[in-house]
């Protein structure tokens, strides 16, 4: 995908806004109210922890808990309310553009965050590349549209020359001065957040950023919550802009991990039964980390792979049977797209061999995979563990408008949630 030109209907449009950032004089420390996105937060485990970090972590937001789904949502919409009322969050004085920075390690990846002008894919614009649920749109819709604010920001990459210029010569500037806040969170992450406030330089980045286009990174959901939000005004306003954190890959590439299934009614015994004479099944030795080096090297081989566990033993199985694979995969797509590992889980494994329904109550998404294999473990259900897809076949999908199976890839690292906040009813 060419995001280095600009785009059919224009390129990004990216502006200033008063930001929602918690006080640090009201909370522990700024990483005990953070949070992964809501969609990588592995329930009921991970979000215990959070509640229990802080009495105000984000997750009591973009994760409330309630007897029903308006509940969830009206309890998430009084808790912003209250907090606010509090002075726990407050929003910054005055519009601004914010750079961000995550450092672990040598691992360091910088970019912007700001209001991105929302634009319908056939713009050519913001390009998804991966299907979304409407049950999870529906949610999230009706989670913003409750509390009237953006809880989290999108991940978005476009590809920049690479060169002190635009965008990236602000963000080397901006870099060198005293941050609105620095934290550490507890994987060892350090966050960085600063606020551009100079006019010329948010029109510097402005500039720069109307001459490309973006691939949604991660985010599929809550983009399409943002269109279909905006679709429900009758006039301009807040809601034709989205919450983001643009990150120029060629400055600092992204990485991509694959996510895992969790099938919670199906044990790996009956699994593998049903795949006799339909795929190879080898069983591989742990640990963990082990079986999958096992996994992501069977990437050397022609065909699709992927690891089972949940029985307490690991199983490799690949190379299924061509005649199956003609019958499940629909022609109709580039052949780049038929080869893709989720493409054959999804019609051929969970639609044909184990008739699954992609549905909450039988299918997890977990982006851990020994999160996966322990859930497994204890509910006797199988864990499908998967390996990533490369970013240049990503791209080359998404330049054809073609999108991937749902939770096909995983890129990051992710903006940690918590950090800044964007209020649909502050300008």
């Amino acid at each position: 995908m060419n995001t280095s030109g600009p785009a059919a209907g224009g390129g990004l449009r990216l502006i200033p806004f008063r930001g929602l950032r918690y006080v640090p004089e009201r909370v522990g420390s700024l990483a005990a109210v953070t949070s992964p996105p809501y969609d990588v937060v592995v329930r009921p485990d991970g979000l215990h922890h959070l509640e229990s970090a802080d009495p105000h972590n984000i997750v009591r937001l973009i994760l409330p808990q309630g007897a029903t789904a308006a509940a969830r949502h009206h309890q998430a919409a009084e808790t912003l309310k209250r907090w606010l009322a509090e002075g726990v969050l407050a929003p910054d004085p005055a519009p601004v553009l914010y750079v961000y920075e995550q450092r672990a390690g040598d691992a360091l990846q910088r970019g912007v965050i700001g209001a991105l002008a929302l634009s319908p894919t056939s713009d050519g614009v913001v390009l998804p590349h991966e299907d979304v649920m409407a049950d999870v749109v529906e949610d999230r819709a009706d989670l913003m549209r409750t509390a009237a604010a953006h809880l989290e920001p999108l991940l978005l990459s476009y590809a920049g020359d690479g060169g002190p210029r635009g965008a990236t010569a602000v963000i080397e500037r901006v870099v060198q001065r005293l941050p609105l806040l620095a934290t550490t969170t507890e994987d060892g992450v350090g966050h960085r957040l600063w606020a551009v406030t100079d006019p010329a330089e948010q029109a510097e980045i402005e500039s720069d950023l109307s001459r490309h286009q973006a691939l949604i990174a991660d985010g599929h959901h809550r983009w399409a919550t943002y269109l279909r939000l905006q679709q429900e005004q009758s006039a301009p306003g807040p809601w034709d802009f989205g919450l983001v954190l643009l990150v120029d890959t060629a400055r600092y590439p992204l990485r991509v991990r694959a996510i895992h299934r969790l099938l919670h009614r199906l044990p790996v015994a009956h699994a593998l039964r049903a795949l006799d004479g339909r795929f190879r099944v080898r069983p591989v030795d742990g640990p963990l980390e082990r079986a999958l080096d096992v996994l992501v090297d069977a990437t050397t081989t022609e065909g699709n792979a992927f690891l089972l566990a949940g029985d307490g033993h690991f199983h490799l199985i690949d190379l299924p049977d061509e005649q199956l694979l003609a019958r499940t995969v629909p022609t109709d797509r580039p052949a780049a797209w038929r080869a893709l590992d989720a493409t054959v889980l999804h019609n051929t494994l969970l639609d044909d061999v184990w008739g699954i329904p992609d549905a909450p109550e039988h299918i997890a998404y977990i982006h851990d995979a020994a999160a996966a294999v322990e859930q497994a473990e204890r509910h006797d259900a199988t864990a499908v563990l998967m390996r990533p897809v490369r970013e240049d076949v990503v791209r080359d999908l998404a330049r054809q408008g073609v999108t991937m199976p749902r939770k096909s890839t995983s890129f990051g690292p992710k903006p940690a949630t918590g950090l800044v906040l964007r209020s649909l009813g502050v300008g």
